[in-house]
């Protein structure tokens, strides 16, 4: 290879239907060996661009193309995405929409069979992806049985069974447990490294990425794209990770990219908040509390049992949702999280136990009528979409709902996501369908509401008006349960945190003492600042202020 791995040079692309374009004589190198990071708000064209480098943009999802791509010396306007399937490897946004076999280990195998690879080499390479993922015992389970998570994992094996030159990633680490993400970033981090693999990934959960970048491709809007070293590009972004922002607050130079980096930096601050008097606002609290004291649950499971054949999905959970909280449901993937919330909601058909939402089971009632007691978002979104058009989605979401038109469009607007009406749900990213179901399914406001990996996809300004959503619901007497691994999410937004392990719950209380013990569920800024019980960027620059007031008034 005479040239860099990735490049691009006036890159111009626009959709058949758009004559806006997504991108817009767009420059970008990445060099062997180097792991770039691309971020951008949800629908700016991070997928689009990644689509570009293996050629599937234009010649699977049509469009126009103008300016020159090319991958590892192969111009993408003279070689189809089978031409450059050996050397580039891409995991995209759904994984399990890549999957062509039924097991495990049939789809680690599958891209090295269509390569031609000996048998003898590719059994050794399943079985070093196997260890390499830490997927072993999934080994022979049947494909459609793993929870995202597993099926992540197993989508990025596939790729890197095949070792590829160059590696795509479009939001590598969305359906990862915290644990799981580490292992495999750490994985990829040792593949470029060690390996001088490339790597181009578009994520939004840059806290668990960022530090391993050597460069970042920022996508502001309006088809421009800025190319830099990680710092001085996230440094001015309201996307930024925790770390980052925590130290553009405090004025921190060079900013910190990592919790070891931030660390180092914040033992004044830590000695400064020590002395915040107890009433700052260190912890988000409730009218209710974690307890139910004075509050009736408007949803009661006991002894849930639920089972997958020979795998027993939940072992008798009990809990009970109150009105006013917002409950995160936290877990290792595959520790029953989507298991329970199906069961809550009615749509698993049970084992044994019982569910009381306000005197009725929704298992017993039809689809509409569970639905206006129990709402649900499901883990894969698209699900919930069957119509040809955003506009028709919305005005069936309304009609549904028994909500005057608008309703769910409303919700939309809230969100900061801007759909074209006209657009098939198919032809949108992961998160604008992750978006435009969230609107449909909040804008009913039923009295519990359930959320499945509610941030897959989306960028922080979009998380920070669904966590607004999530709270206003709350505070209007609805109980909202978030399953998740975005542990930022948890901060910002959970009253109670509730833990999950092998179909148990193992841990349930105030979000501040539940994550704060726990060095995998913890968010950045606990991290720093361990052991004050901080969680956000917000509640330390409240008490900053806080204490900064009561020193001037103690001058006077």
């Amino acid at each position: 290879m005479n040239g860099p791995a990735i490049e691009l040079r006036s890159v111009t692309f626009r959709h058949h239907e758009s004559s806006d374009p997504v991108l817009h004589d767009v420059d970008l190198t990445v060099d062997e060996g180097e792991l770039c990071l691309v971020v951008g708000r949800t629908g700016v064209g991070k997928s689009t661009l990644l689509s570009l480098v293996n050629g599937l943009a234009p010649h699977f999802t049509g469009g126009r193309l103008d300016g020159r791509v090319r991958v590892e010396d192969r111009d993408t306007r003279d070689h189809l995405p089978r031409d450059l399937a050996e050397v580039v490897g891409h995991v995209g946004q759904d994984p399990a929409a890549g999957f062509v076999t039924d097991r495990v280990e049939e789809e680690l195998a599958y891209g090295m069979e269509q390569l031609g690879l000996a048998p003898d080499v590719m059994r050794r390479r399943v079985e070093e992806t196997l260890d390499l993922l830490g997927i072993a015992p999934l080994r022979d389970r049947p494909l459609r049985m793993l929870s995202g998570g597993e099926q992540q994992r197993v989508a990025i094996g596939a790729v890197l069974a095949a070792h590829p030159r160059v590696l795509l990633l479009d939001e590598p680490t969305s359906a990862l447990d915290p644990v799981a993400a580490e292992d495999v970033l750490a994985t990829i981090a040792r593949l470029v490294h060690d390996l001088g693999v490339t790597v181009l990934a578009a994520e939004h959960r840059l806290e668990r990425m960022v530090h391993h970048a050597d460069r970042v491709a920022y996508l502001p809007g309006g088809g421009q794209l800025v190319a830099g070293e990680p710092g001085p590009i996230l440094g001015p972004l309201a996307l930024a990770p925790p770390v980052v922002r925590l130290g553009r607050l405090m004025e921190w130079s060079p900013l910190p990219l990592s919790v070891r980096d931030a660390r180092r930096l914040a033992g004044p601050l830590r000695d400064r908040l020590r002395a915040v008097p107890p009433t700052a606002p260190a912890v988000r609290s409730t009218s209710t509390g974690s307890t139910g004291m004075g509050s009736t649950p408007v949803l009661r499971a006991r002894r849930l049992v639920l089972r997958h054949g020979a795998v027993t999905a939940l072992r008798s959970v009990d809990i009970d949702l109150l009105a006013g909280e917002v409950v995160a449901l936290m877990g290792r993937n595959g520790a029953g999280k989507s298991s329970l919330l199906w069961s809550l909601q009615g749509g698993a058909r049970l084992d044994g136990g019982s569910v009381d939402a306000g005197g009725l089971d929704p298992s017993k009632l039809g689809p509409k009528e569970a639905r206006a007691i129990v709402g649900m978002v499901p883990q894969t979104p698209a699900d919930l979409l069957y119509l040809t058009t955003v506009a028709d989605e919305l005005a069936q979401g309304d009609r549904d709902a028994d909500r005057p038109p608008g309703a769910c469009q409303a919700v939309l607007d809230r969100l900061g996501v801007d759909l074209p009406p006209d657009r098939h749900p198919r032809d949108l990213s992961e998160g604008q369908r992750l978006s435009l179901v969230l609107a449909i399914q909040l804008a009913s406001a039923p009295p519990v509401v359930l959320l499945d990996e509610p941030t897959r996809g989306l960028d922080p300004s979009a998380k920070e008006q669904l966590a607004t959503i999530l709270r206003s619901l709350a505070g209007s007497g609805h109980a909202v349960v978030v399953a998740t691994h975005d542990v930022e999410f948890v901060a910002e937004v959970a009253d109670r945190v509730v833990v999950m392990a092998e179909g148990e719950i193992v841990a349930d209380g105030p979000t501040a003492e539940t994550v704060c013990s726990s060095p995998a569920f913890a968010p950045q800024v606990a991290k720093v600042l361990q052991p004050e019980p901080w969680l956000t960027v917000a509640q330390v620059a409240a008490a900053l202020q806080s204490a900064d007031a009561a020193t001037n008034e103690g001058r006077r």
